[in-house]
């Protein structure tokens, strides 16, 4: 596969320095995304709101989600992110801030659609991000630690609205989404300081033709190949577990395990620290079996495996004895749950240079369009049956399902696939025929001899 020329001009800290950048941007967006998951069941009150609208809400958001990540797809590959990143930071923040301010049912609604649409862009961006600025052997560690940001977000989230929230005073819910929209900003001013638009531009592409093949020969080179419906079947497996943890765990504490908003509060923050550690640790391992000289794709498949058999003691939550077993099984969950995603956008990014934003962005958008059925689904079923376990139960064994999916179907292959318009180039060390015909796929170059 051709890879995009690296920013040379650049030393190695400067690209870690980048993807702690991309770790801010992450946290902010979680931090955006869950203050409203903490705080639920007073604003359910607040505004006289049930279950079953919460799950409205939640799907809401994960339609505008799904639709965003096609918009953004479109435009990271078409244009450089340089601008595209900072302005969608600053949208969702907006949509954060707004959220404090709402009195009903549809305000609300609204405000989370627009937080969704705009907080899709987060991935197209980090993960071009990445591809851009790091060796394969490198991206994921480096997609380890923008995917920590998640859990930096969730930890910080507590503490923020442990210091603003008071149960006395129900209307204090309005305060957190206030301070938290409220710093994007920053990060905005970091990354212009920081970044130049060269340093994200895909240099062996041509300014006329970077996207025009899109609805030809990639389609269906690359986005329609098997390894293209794995990723779709592990993107939606790995975040149900995630993203029902994520929006109805602190539910569950409360209403099942007779959680104050305090204690699951204290449990959020436990929670995610566990998570971001998961994260860390999944690209960390990979980085160090691929330096021991394991494969990478073999590397990044056996992390993925480990991460993905942790996340299966979240089927057992529902049948632990006392609050605290619950509480530590969940936080090994956390580990695995979050541990999953540093690989599976690795696996991502070996399909195309050219078009990765919409290869994000298309697979974001099956993702969040099956979150939407799965968080009204949850809705119904808890409303139906009074209980958690059937969520808790699909949501334990689902990566692993991921897993064996990846395992059988994936192939065995090192070789990533190869944008098939991009112009492969033979060994300058030797000799060449005086009539090289050229055989492109979308797996594999070969170099025929003339005759």
């Amino acid at each position: 596969m051709s890879t995009p020329s690296l920013p040379l001009d650049r030393g190695r800290n400067w690209r870690w320095w980048v993807c702690c950048l991309l770790l801010l941007a992450t946290m902010i967006n979680y931090m955006d995304r869950l203050t409203l998951n903490l705080l639920a069941d007073h604003i359910n009150k607040d505004l006289g709101l049930t279950l079953r609208d919460y799950g409205r809400i939640e799907s809401g958001f994960a339609f505008a989600f799904a639709a965003g990540a096609i918009f953004f797809g479109f435009l990271v590959d078409r244009w450089n992110l340089f601008w595209i990143y900072p302005l969608a930071v600053l949208g969702w923040s907006a949509a954060g801030f707004a959220t404090g301010q709402s009195n009903t049912f549809m305000q609300l609604l609204l405000c989370r659609v627009l937080l969704g649409f705009a907080e899709s862009a987060n991935w197209p961006c980090a993960l071009r991000t990445t591809q851009r600025i790091l060796p394969p052997s490198e991206r994921s560690m480096g997609n380890s630690i923008l995917q920590s940001g998640a859990a930096l977000g969730a930890i910080f989230v507590p503490l923020v609205v442990m210091m603003l929230f008071d149960e006395g005073v129900l209307a204090t819910w309005r305060k957190p989404f206030f301070v938290v929209g409220a710093v994007g900003a920053g990060w905005v001013v970091l990354w212009w300081l920081s970044v130049r638009p060269a340093d994200l531009s895909l240099q062996h592409l041509s300014p006329t033709n970077a996207f025009s093949n899109l609805a030809g020969p990639v389609l269906s080179s690359a986005l329609f190949t098997r390894r293209y419906i794995v990723l779709i079947v592990l993107v939606i497996t790995i975040n149900m577990t995630w993203h029902f943890l994520r929006a109805w765990g602190p539910l569950f504490l409360k209403q099942s395990a007779g959680f104050t908003t305090g204690q699951t509060s204290w449990f959020s923050f436990a929670y995610y620290v566990f998570s971001d550690v998961g994260a860390l640790s999944a690209g960390f391992l990979t980085l160090q079996l691929v330096r021991g000289g394991m494969p990478v794709h073999s590397g990044r498949r056996l992390v993925f495996f480990g991460f993905a058999l942790l996340t299966t003691l979240c089927a057992a939550v529902p049948f632990l004895p006392g609050t605290w077993t619950v509480v530590a099984a969940l936080v090994v969950v956390g580990f695995g749950a979050l541990g999953v995603f540093p690989n599976y956008y690795s696996f991502s990014q070996d399909l195309t240079v050219r078009h990765q934003g919409m290869v994000t962005g298309t697979l974001g958008c099956c993702c969040w369009l099956a979150m939407a059925v799965w968080h009204e689904g949850i809705g119904w079923i808890v409303t139906s049956t009074g209980s958690y376990t059937i969520p808790f139960v699909i949501s334990g064994i689902a990566p692993l399902f991921a897993f064996f999916v990846l395992l059988l179907f994936w192939g065995k292959t090192e070789r990533p696939t190869l944008d098939i318009d991009e112009e492969p180039r033979p060994p300058t060390n030797l000799p060449q025929p005086e009539d090289t015909r050229v055989k492109r796929s979308a797996a594999d170059v070969q170099f025929s001899p003339p005759g």
